[in-house]
């Protein structure tokens, strides 16, 4: 019964927390939370899924199979979780077309021989992947899905809320940034905070300068977007911008 137990709590919870529920000694009344000084957080938005995919009609079956094409995509995103390399990296949720992921959850998992901000490497690498993914799915399906993307690091305080369906999740102005970096982001490109780009920056990644961007809750920050390996030059994009592109 223990194992079913644990199969069943590690298919809704993150391992380290499950075993925290499974724990003879936990007590019943604990709020499980796990505060992180330092984690990174990716939101991956494909804003033309349902502004110009998504139809209820005869022909797709009222969206059911439009909705099949979205979980096609999320399924190849979700098969990168399995690399190692990728270990580090969590799946939050998706929020319609927006896929959510974060890294530097796990306590311990960093070595001395990674920097502190390894997580926030690794969680990049994992943006690069799924736009090779999709970019691959276009291909071979013949669409034209594009990500917008923000990505930002700092501190974070996880938690699993809920009785009935308990729910992992994370909150802090990290969160928030991340998503922000996203909703005012542009199509084709990662978007990051100043603080991220400098430690991107230091560890060999290409950042561009946005410029002043107005964000809800903070007013105006200086924003970067990170140069993609294959990404586009201005010349030859049709909006003349740094846009992503892995085919090559």
């Amino acid at each position: 019964m223990g194992s079913v137990n644990k199969i069943l709590l590690e298919n809704i919870l993150p391992a380290h927390v499950a075993s925290h529920f499974l724990s003879p000694n936990r007590r019943t009344d604990e709020l499980y939370h796990q505060c992180h000084e330092s984690a990174s957080v990716l939101f991956a938005s494909i804003p033309n899924f349902f502004k110009e995919f998504y139809y209820q009609t005869d022909i797709t079956k009222d969206g059911l199979e439009c909705l099949r094409v979205l979980n096609e995509i999320i399924y190849d995103f979700d098969k990168l979780l399995l690399k190692p390399k990728f270990c580090a990296v969590e799946k939050m949720k998706t929020i319609g077309s927006t896929y959510m992921a974060a890294a530097g959850l796990v306590p311990g998992q960093e070595n001395k021989h990674q920097t502190p901000h390894h997580h926030l490497i690794v969680l990049l690498e994992f943006a690069f992947a799924i736009i090779a993914i999709l970019n691959q799915f276009n291909k071979d399906s013949f669409n034209e899905f594009r990500l917008r993307m923000g990505l930002s690091h700092g501190e974070i305080i996880a938690g699993v809320v809920g009785a009935q369906k308990p729910q992992y999740d994370i909150w802090g102005n990290t969160v928030n940034l991340a998503s922000r970096m996203d909703s005012t982001g542009v199509v084709g490109k990662i978007q990051v905070t100043e603080s991220t780009a400098r430690v991107l920056e230091a560890a060999g990644y290409d950042c561009v300068c946005r410029g002043p961007v107005h964000v809800k809750g903070r007013g105006m920050l200086t924003t970067y977007f990170v140069r993609a390996p294959g990404m586009r030059s201005p010349e030859n994009s049709r909006d003349r911008s740094f846009t992503l592109d892995m085919k090559k």
